[in-house]
Formats: structure tokens, C-alpha cells, sequence
């Protein structure tokens, strides 16, 4: 079964126009299933094999020749010196689509790219599914359950999730952080893991995370920097046009899977989240998660963020949009009311004639507006109304 993704218009359009093709992000995504699907008579080379990407390295250009363009190059991040190979074939030949490659953000890869395929290759990076794609390809997921479920598309083909989230885990340590950073002691980046994910839409404070984890501030920082080049987390940087020094300016940390966050939080169950205290925080996580996702099948390069000021008001994710703000209320109810909209508010004062849009995304069944013109929406109206602007 074959699941369409939002982003294919986007990778179709990017392979008419550059000659090369970089598809990145966390493991599992579908990055190799998407341009098969899209390119099926693609020739294929992988170098997970060890074959392959010891030849990449020392027989390059006869290994290139056995693959005629269009060619996939499948987890090109185990032999990045063969970007500049690539750069000399594609400089001979600057025909569209050429090469269409996979990788993983944490390895040295995007400086490859930048230094060797600069102007020639389009990056696009992959998330997991987003409920939307499930929904228009006939999996009808309530949104509780896709919550604690998340989007890595084996899921959602017949994987079980408590045997498929410890192999992807167990495998994500092995692979990854071992031969990244040399991470000696893995239990204890498996506690870091566990400490982020109970920590998901909060502000980031790294002696905190790092005392919880016995291990040092700086080591924090490093082992979430690699979290989030490599998608696992995302740091959600705060908005302060009116550069107010009260304003909160460390970022938020949000997983953009939030069924691998409720995994590695402990929660077993669809209920158990919902009935936890962290039901909340996990929600706005996944209305910030579903926005990226819509942003990205669309080229679009709006910042967001979310605003808060110390000890005071907060705005969950503020979308900025040629200098006017969209803002956004995340809650974990049915019927928000008047008095979840003081974050709006309060935004709208501290940046008169900015705010366009205010809404509050919750599970309501049924859009309403409030006094003060606030939509009342679900996450799948949301989206819609965001796409229509």
C-alpha cells in the first residue's frame, strides 16, 4: 500500500530544475521509498552495502559508470567523498534529475553538500507521515491515537509499535550515535533521549536535562545538537520582533514525531496519554508538527516560532508571514473559551497592527469564532485555513 505524500509535487518540480536531488531526514521516513515510487526506472545503488561504499571510495568513477543516470544513491552519507565526483559529472552535464540521493543529516554530508554541489542540488528534508496523508489515503486515525502512534510509515503498514519502536531506538543508537559521537556509555544516552521526551514543548534548559541525566551541561547541548540536526527533535526558536528584554529567548523543544516522544516517555497506550499531564504538551507539539510538515510540501519558508514573556503571557506558535503574524493557541480541550485566548491577546497589544490571523487548534468538532474574532478550529481546519493564505 502505497501512502502519497504531500512533498511529491515538491520533489518532481525540484528534479526539473536541478541536477541533483538530496532527500534527508531521520531514519524511517520513507526517503528511499519515496523517489523509487516517484522514479521507478531509476537505476539503484545503496551504500549501506559495505561493498558499495568501500568502491565509492576507492573506484568512484567505475562505480558510476554502472549506474546510468537517473541513478538513486541511496544513505550517501557512508561515502561522502563521492559528492565531488558527482559535481564533476553534473558540471559536464547539468541535465535535470541526474542524481537523486538519500542521506542522514548527521554525518559531515550537508558540508559536502554545500561545498561540492552548491547551486547544483535541491535539499529537501523528509518527515514522518503527517495525519493528513493518512487520512486522504483512507487510514482513518483519530487524532488521539495518531498522537501517540506518530507518522514513521511502517507503522501504519502492519509493524507492531512495541516491537517496532525498541528496534528503531535500539538501531538509532547503534548506528548513529556510536559513530557519530563515540558515545562510550549508551545507556546513558538512552536516559538523555527518555529526559527530552519528558520534556517535549518546553523551554530548553540544558543544566537542568544535563543534572537529570548525570551527565555535564555541555554534553547536553552536544548530544541535543545531534538530535536535532538529525531530526529526531526539533528546537523551536522564540519570536521577538519588538526585541522586549523580558521576552523568553531560549528555544522549545519539540519532537515532530510525537509518537516516538510518547514512546520513549514511558506512555503504552492512546488513553494513558491522553489521561497523563502531559497531554497537553504533547498536543501542541503535534499541531506544531503537522504545520512543518504542511510548510514543507510547500516550499514554505515562513518562520515559526512561539512568543512568551517571562512569568507571563505565551503565544504557542506564531507563524510570521511578509511582516504580519499568524498566531496560535494549542489546546487540549473541546471548547476553548474566552480565557484561552489571554495569549492572543496579549500578543496582539505587544504588537499592534501584526496579528492577521488569531486562532485556538483544539479538538472541537465544529469551527466557531470567539467575541474578539478568534477561530475556534481542529488541527485539519487549521491546516486548511494556513494553506488558503
Amino acid at each position: 500500500m502505497w501512502i502519497a505524500r504531500g512533498v511529491e509535487p515538491l520533489v518532481r518540480r525540484m528534479a526539473q530544475q536541478f541536477p541533483a536531488v538530496l532527500i534527508t531526514g531521520t531514519r524511517q521516513t520513507g526517503k528511499t521509498s519515496l523517489l523509487r515510487h516517484l522514479y521507478p526506472g531509476a537505476s539503484y545503488l545503496t551504500l549501506d552495502l559495505p561493498a558499495n561504499a568501500e568502491a565509492a571510495r576507492t573506484a568512484p568513477d567505475t562505480l558510476l559508470e554502472a549506474y546510468p543516470s537517473p541513478v538513486i544513491i541511496d544513505e550517501i552519507q557512508y561515502a561522502p567523498s563521492l559528492l565531488r565526483h558527482l559535481k564533476v559529472r553534473i558540471d559536464q552535464d547539468r541535465s535535470p534529475g541526474r542524481f537523486l540521493l538519500t542521506g542522514s543529516q548527521v554525518f559531515p554530508l550537508m558540508q559536502g553538500v554545500s561545498e561540492s554541489l552548491a547551486g547544483r542540488c535541491a535539499v529537501l528534508n523528509l518527515h514522518t507521515l503527517a495525519r493528513a496523508e493518512l487520512l486522504a489515503a483512507g487510514c482513518e486515525i483519530e487524532e488521539s491515537r495518531y498522537l501517540f502512534l506518530g507518522g514513521y510509515p511502517e507503522l501504519h503498514v502492519g509493524a507492531d509499535p512495541d516491537l517496532w519502536f525498541p528496534a528503531y531506538v535500539a538501531t538509532y543508537l547503534e548506528r548513529d550515535v556510536r559513530n557519530v559521537l563515540r558515545v562510550a556509555d549508551l545507556p546513558e544516552f538512552n536516559r538523555f533521549l527518555r529526559a527530552c521526551a519528558l520534556r517535549i514543548s518546553q523551554v530548553v534548559n540544558y543544566s537542568d536535562l544535563a543534572r537529570d541525566t548525570g551527565i555535564a551541561p555541555n554534553t547536553a547541548r552536544k548530544w541535543a545538537g545531534l538530535l536535532q540536526t538529525s531530526g529526531v527533535v526539533t528546537m523551536m526558536e522564540p519570536y521577538f520582533g519588538n526585541r522586549t528584554k523580558r521576552l523568553i529567548k531560549a528555544p522549545k523543544l519539540a519532537f515532530l514525531d510525537t509518537g516516538l516522544a510518547a514512546f520513549l516517555a514511558g506512555f503504552h497506550s492512546a488513553r494513558e496519554l491522553a489521561a497523563s499531564a502531559l497531554a497537553g504538551a504533547f498536543w501542541e507539539s503535534h499541531v506544531f508538527g503537522q504545520i512543518v510538515r504542511q510548510a514543507a510540501s510547500r516550499a514554505d519558508a515562513a518562520p515559526v516560532g512561539y512568543w512568551r514573556t517571562a512569568g507571563g503571557p505565551e503565544v504557542d506558535v506564531v507563524i510570521e508571514r511578509a511582516g504580519a503574524l499568524i498566531a496560535i493557541e494549542c489546546k487540549w480541550k473541546e471548547h476553548p473559551g474566552h480565557a484561552d485566548a489571554g495569549g492572543l491577546k496579549a500578543l496582539e497589544a505587544a504588537e499592534p497592527g501584526r496579528v492577521k490571523q488569531k486562532m485556538i487548534v483544539c479538538r472541537t468538532k465544529a469551527a466557531y469564532t470567539l467575541p474578539d474574532g478568534t477561530w475556534v478550529l481542529s488541527t485539519s481546519d487549521a491546516l486548511k485555513r494556513l494553506a488558503s493564505q
